[in-house]
């Protein structure tokens, strides 16, 4: 069962916020270890409860580095000495959160460390998934003749697949791409017409330079080009603010719970060409006021 631990090696480096494991050697064949250097925990381990350890790739580079020898050195979890006898390879995360932060122990020599716990996850693994359903009713049948409940009694455990948790992620990412477009175009409308509100106000404003413009040469396309590349000029800023404010969002979000969340490259190009094809859109119709303007009308205007 896991628990967080400072470990500390007693060369003095140090690693916060470690996943301890007290598990049993078939740990190691259900979760698929590949290891970088020494064993898995032996039946042996568990049976003479040996102070060893099973330490993952990322607490192996926090407290030694990379090609340094790991196998024998004693680290201390918890306040107690322990050997390590295997560095499991690099595993990568899930849903944002390490698998290689972890230091596993034989399970009487945790319980040794940490005291009995009152909550023991048994990890079952089928060789076909189609023996899953069966398997869980198995599973459920023996932890009932363990427990000793009666056919009336209620479980006082839960039986849980795998997929549940795929089941949990797939509705959550479902709901999110549900309200995010709806989200997003309510965003684009408002800012929208904002910007188009802007830049009318702007052409109301600056009907004297419209007029002197037109005046000297300027055509009505020329007019129009420049108060759209205005328009445009404004989304897209807008579009980076925003760019910027959701890569800090998302940091916050990584850093705070274990959900993965970041910003590619390619949202950010998405974001920019949807700020530029906002400010075209709803620069079109200032655009197209400027351009009709009457030079000498406009040149009167503030006269």
């Amino acid at each position: 069962w896991p628990a967080d631990f400072a470990t500390r090696p007693l060369q003095g480096q140090s690693a916060d916020g470690v996943i301890t494991l007290g598990v049993t050697p078939s740990w190691h064949r259900i979760q698929e270890h590949q290891f970088a250097f020494g064993n898995p925990l032996s039946d042996l381990d568990v049976q003479q409860r040996r102070a060893v350890a099973v330490i993952g790739w990322d607490v192996y580079t926090q407290l030694m580095g990379e090609n340094v020898q790991a196998l024998g050195q004693r680290i201390r979890v918890n306040g107690h000495e322990v050997t390590i006898v295997g560095v499991v390879g690099h595993r990568g995360t899930v849903l944002g959160q390490s698998r290689d932060n972890m230091i596993l122990l034989p399970f009487p020599t945790f319980e040794t460390f940490f005291g009995r716990r009152k909550t023991t996850v048994v990890f079952v693994k089928v060789a076909d998934v189609g023996l899953m359903s069966a398997a869980m009713a198995r599973a459920e049948e023996a932890m009932r003749i363990r427990h000793r409940l009666r056919p009336m009694q209620d479980n006082d455990f839960t039986v849980e697949a795998s997929d549940a948790l795929v089941g949990f992620w797939n509705r959550l990412t479902s709901l999110l791409f549900a309200i995010i477009p709806s989200v997003v175009a309510i965003g684009v409308l408002v800012g929208g017409i904002v910007i188009m509100n802007i830049m009318l106000m702007s052409v109301n404003e600056r009907t004297h330079e419209i007029g002197i413009r037109k005046s000297l040469g300027a055509r009505a396309r020329d007019i129009r080009r420049q108060f759209l590349i205005e328009a445009v000029t404004m989304s897209v800023l807008g579009g980076a603010m925003g760019v910027v404010a959701g890569t800090l969002f998302s940091a916050l979000i990584a850093a705070a719970t274990p959900l993965p969340a970041r910003v590619s490259a390619l949202s950010v190009l998405g974001a920019l060409s949807l700020g530029a094809g906002v400010g075209v859109v709803f620069g079109v119709v200032p655009a197209a006021r400027a351009a009709r303007l009457d030079p000498v009308v406009a040149l009167r205007a503030e006269t």
